[in-house]
């Protein structure tokens, strides 16, 4: 009795703090007042492929911005997870696209891109690597000392491994292994890049359970099921990405980082869905198909919409709901090690600059991931 007590106790501290976060709790620890710098593909894209193609996108329009009225180029029903952690950070407007012609970038920017991958370059988006160029053909916005200051988030890699399994049905242990190593390589090349440029403070997103997403289940016609191929490839991606971040932080002076255990934290959602108050978590909330999960926005595409977002885990195929966004956003500030480690984000903001790292990223080991406390009581107490 005392065990169901207790685990409803931390149910209710979470729910409590993903629903009722108040701008307050966070100006009181001393939180610098430094930058927020994206980088990725279409879940941190702040509307950039609209102002880099000049094209009109579906994002761009209503239903996307749904539960804000406001169609800004993000796919979400409203604001997206660095939205949320600039707020917390203290930073008084949402994450702007880079791309914007006159955009304020002083508090930073996103660089990320809709379609964006680490290896390829998709047509009217950025690979990860020109998105670095860019940023550094914008550095003079920022003084040196600022960026070293700041915080630096990347979410890539869906699109590789997407396009990777839908090219190659029949790839072999050996070609999938592989191909991780290249993207892993190529990110951390560009990791580097940044590091070069001034930038020390990372927060570097593992990749989601790829095989889960509603477009892949529609797609790979797996029904109630994950296509547990694609899972696979992001498991072997995501147990290498920690350990060549760990190589960064011994090789680089002053490199730090923390990882986002993305892949678990939407693996709870998705098998254990009232534990987080969604009632879909296998189908989106708009778009056609056996799984709603393409078309969304699209005008030649008569799409289903959901009548409460807030039930639904993914808005479209392969995005989350602005609700699911807000809690990530939580736990990448404030969670504990189950979730993201060696360190939150609002630790590795305020840990020391030109510092070396005293912790570093460690393999989870026999967990029960569906159990698992995601955030930390006693430091959202301190909020």
């Amino acid at each position: 009795m005392a065990c169901n007590y207790n685990l409803a106790s931390v149910l209710g501290v979470v729910l409590v703090f993903t629903l009722f976060h108040d701008p307050i709790t966070v100006t009181g620890q001393n939180i610098p007042a430094v930058a927020l710098f994206t980088f990725g593909d279409s879940n941190f894209d702040a509307g950039n492929r609209k102002f880099l193609t000049g094209t009109r996108f579906p994002q761009n329009f209503w239903p996307y911005g749904k539960s804000r009225d406001d169609p800004n180029g993000r796919f979400s029903d409203g604001k997206i997870v660095p939205d949320f952690i600039a707020k917390f950070m203290g930073i008084p407007h949402d994450i702007p696209p880079a791309f914007k012609p006159g955009v304020n970038v002083s508090r930073g920017a996103s660089f990320a891109v809709d379609s964006a991958s680490i290896l390829g370059t998709a047509r009217d988006s950025l690979n990860l690597n020109n998105q670095v160029r860019r940023f550094n053909q914008m550095i003079s916005n920022w003084k040196e000392d600022y960026i070293t200051k700041s915080l630096f988030m990347i979410s890539i890699g869906t699109e590789d491994y997407y396009n990777f399994t839908k090219n190659n049905p029949t790839a072999d242990g050996s070609a999938q292994q592989a191909f991780v190593i290249s993207v892993i390589s190529r990110l951390r090349n560009n990791i580097e890049m940044l590091y070069s440029s001034g930038a020390s403070k990372f927060a570097i997103y593992t990749l989601p359970a790829l095989g889960c997403l509603p477009i892949v289940r529609q797609e790979f016609n797996t029904g109630n099921d994950c296509y547990e191929k694609f899972n696979d490839l992001a498991k072997q991606h995501n147990a290498r990405l920690g350990p060549m971040l760990n190589d960064l932080a011994r090789a680089r002076s002053g490199f730090q980082f923390t990882v986002f255990d993305f892949y678990n934290v939407i693996l709870r959602r998705t098998q254990r869905n009232m534990n987080f108050r969604y009632s879909f978590t296998n189908v989106s909330c708009c778009g056609i198909g056996s799984h709603n999960a393409f078309g969304c926005g699209r005008p030649n595409v008569h799409s289903k919409l959901c009548e409460y977002q807030r039930s639904y885990l993914y808005f479209d195929g392969r995005h989350n709901s602005e609700k699911a966004q807000e809690q990530f956003a939580h736990l990448l500030f404030g969670a504990n090690p189950n979730v993201i480690q060696p360190m939150n984000i609002r630790e590795l903001i305020t840990y020391p600059v030109n510092t070396n790292m005293s912790e570093f990223w460690k393999e989870p080991v026999g967990r029960n991931l569906l159990l698992v406390h995601e955030y930390d009581v006693n430091a959202s107490a301190s909020m």
